[in-house]
């Protein structure tokens, strides 16, 4: 081969690694790129709603709206929480939230657990049934569940909201859960027996802890769904309303500072959750956090 057909040679390869190189870069930008799009996209909303939480009312009611809460002042949020109700309201979104949390999981791990490791007759039917109760629209369930809490003095009280809120989140919570257990592989499980554990000990000392992330993302979706949730809360509660049924109740009532304290005040509950248990969701991707 002669020494320019080999220079040549070296020219293309150069070439290519530089096209490659270019496209690989090319992706990169492309991703950071969407994935800041995404996060403005969510985050941008919670900036302006928190912003106007801390101005003053007079600022909250002036155009153009301010981008920064300069002079920042919590006499909107001060306002907010002085309303009538709002921190019973709060109180008993609360409540209802960690209650059907709760119960919620509790019934769903083992109903995952067994959907996803046992095979009896009538299982796949029993998860077409768990999603077709989810997929019923949610009036189909709170007006004939409205009418038999009053038959059984149930009208109006905070759990039988929460209980409410578990039947509209269990089929979800039933399904991510048992796919999550799915994916965590037997011989560990097997291997754990072998060792000396028992079924009971070998499900809390080796499935339970690589099941977290998703139980975690389960119980993520449960409390936004319940503390979000105002259609049953409105149909199921007249004293004892929730924050969200609370808030729409008097929203047309009601002016801008009103309005956006109160859209910040139900994001933060929320926001707080997914703080503690966002360690279990990046250890889902392999990441940890301490």
């Amino acid at each position: 081969m002669s020494a320019g057909t080999v220079t040549s040679t070296r020219r293309g390869l150069d070439a290519a690694q530089r096209r490659a190189i270019r496209a690989r870069k090319l992706r990169r930008v492309s991703v950071y790129g969407l994935a800041i799009l995404i996060s403005l996209w969510i985050l941008l909303p919670i900036w302006l709603i928190g912003t106007m939480a801390f101005s003053t009312r007079a600022d909250v009611r002036s155009y153009p709206k301010h981008v920064a809460p300069v002079p920042f002042s919590t006499e909107t949020m001060e306002f907010f929480l002085d309303t009538e109700g709002i921190l019973t309201a709060t109180q008993n979104s609360i409540v209802v939230a960690v209650f059907t949390l709760t119960l919620s999981t509790a019934i769903a791990a083992p109903t995952g657990y067994a959907i996803s490791r046992y095979l009896f007759a009538g299982r796949d039917a029993f998860r077409l049934g768990i999603l077709a109760v989810r997929a019923f629209p949610i009036v189909i369930l709170a007006v004939p569940l409205a009418e038999q809490f009053r038959d059984w003095n149930m009208f109006d009280k905070v759990y039988s909201l929460a209980l409410m809120h578990t039947a509209l989140t269990l089929p979800t919570t039933i399904l991510v859960i048992a796919s999550v257990f799915a994916s965590v592989p037997v011989e560990l499980e097997e291997a754990a027996k072998v060792f000396g554990c028992g079924p009971v000990a070998a499900f809390r000392r080796v499935v339970l802890p690589l099941a977290l992330p998703g139980i975690a993302a389960a119980a993520i979706f449960t409390f936004v769904m319940s503390w979000n949730e105002v259609f049953a809360a409105i149909l199921l509660t007249l004293d004892n309303r929730t924050l969200p049924a609370r808030i729409l109740y008097t929203l047309d009532k009601s002016g801008d500072p009103f309005k956006f304290a109160g859209g910040f005040f139900m994001l933060v509950p929320s926001l707080i959750f997914i703080f503690f248990v966002r360690r279990y969701l990046f250890n889902m991707w392999g990441q940890i956090t301490k």
